[in-house]
Formats: C-alpha cells, structure tokens, sequence
C-alpha cells in the first residue's frame, strides 16, 4: 500500500497468524510503501496534531516509530502501565483513559497556535515548542497538508489547474512535485483511481 506524508502520530494494533502486536506511529514527512501482511487485522487511532505521548517525544517518531512490548490480544503495555487493547468501537474510550492519566498531553501554546492564534511569546518559542509537541515544522505541517488537500481535490475530479489555484501553487508543475513527495501519485492517477492502494482516508475519524 502507498502510505501518504501525514502530520499526526498515532497508535495501531494488528493481529497475524495468531499473534497481537502494537505500536506507536509517528508523523512521515514522505510518501512510501507500507506492507500490510496478508490475513492481518487492524485497527489504527490517529491522534489529533498537538497531542503527544508523555513518554515518547513525537520528534523522535518521524518517519517511522516503535512496536510496544509484551502485547497480547486482550492487553498492551504503555508508559509502565497495561492498557485493554481496543477494538474499532472502543477507541474514543481508549484515548479518554490515556488522556486523563497524562498519558497523552496537549501544549496548550501549540494548540493556540493550530486554532489560528498569535501566543504572546516570541516566534522562536513558538517554533520550539511547535517542532516538540508534532516533531514537525509549521511549514512542513503546511505543505503536507495542503499536498493531501489537493489529492483529495483531485479524487473527487477536480481539474489540476484549479487545484492549483484553489490551494495557491505556483503552477501544475509544482502541484506535481508535492504530489510526488507526498502523495506518491500523479494528477491523473488520482484522477482515474489508478495506481493501487493509497493510504488517504477522505472520511477518517481523527481523534483528540
């Protein structure tokens, strides 16, 4: 499956052949090819941008993270604590629990600054913590997600020349690039379904 860049990190557990895992994932900065075993399960919580675990810094998860140990399929083991493993509908009760244990924190300044507000602090402070709490930049937060934004655009069957318009490129083939970088698919795959499966959810659930 072609993974998407995407700028949140999040939590995934798998069964296969008889055997529970879980893991951490983190933000990716590229598109890439991401193995999905053959008879595996899953079930994958995203978490919202700004969140992180209290454990884990994000910015040590970019571009890959880390499978949790002594998993089974009832239980998985988290920051020194066992957890239930959830199932599609226990998720939002799942991340309640890790939320109210500090297990997985906010930045208040950052989550100011994702609403569209200027913190009273300076523009390096905000950077700092910005790149602590997402393991990313404001500008390559930008960039990703205005590369999935036109992916979208272009599934749906918008002309490329528009999106380049709607989502302020420079032209089409800057659109192109971004697609390739992020995406892993031209405007015209996007287009015609083609290319096989991609990792871009229109209707996905983000949890908070």
């Amino acid at each position: 499956m072609t993974s998407v860049a995407g700028v949140r990190w999040g939590l995934v557990f798998w069964e296969q052949d008889g055997r529970a895992y879980a893991g951490i994932t983190g933000p990716e900065t590229r598109t890439g090819t991401a193995p999905v075993p053959v008879g595996a399960t899953f079930t994958g919580i995203e978490l919202a941008m700004g969140t992180s675990l209290r454990a884990v810094p994000t910015p040590t998860l970019v571009d890959g993270g880390v499978e949790l140990p002594d998993t089974t399929r009832r239980t998985f083991r988290l920051d020194g604590a066992r957890w239930e493993t959830p199932g599609p509908d226990d998720a939002e009760a799942l991340v309640e629990r890790l939320v109210r244990d500090g297990i997985v924190v906010r930045d208040p300044l950052v989550a100011e600054v994702l609403r569209g507000h200027r913190p009273a602090v300076s523009g390096r402070t905000v950077e700092r913590r910005f790149r602590a709490a997402t393991g990313l930049t404001r500008g390559a937060v930008r960039q990703i997600e205005r590369a999935r934004t036109a992916a979208e655009l272009l599934a749906a069957g918008d002309p490329a020349a528009s999106v380049v318009a709607k989502l302020d490129y420079f032209d089409e083939p800057h659109l192109a690039r971004a697609l390739r970088s992020y995406v892993g698919r031209t405007a015209r795959q996007l287009r015609e379904g083609a290319g096989g499966t991609i990792a871009l959810d229109l209707d996905q659930r983000l949890t908070s």
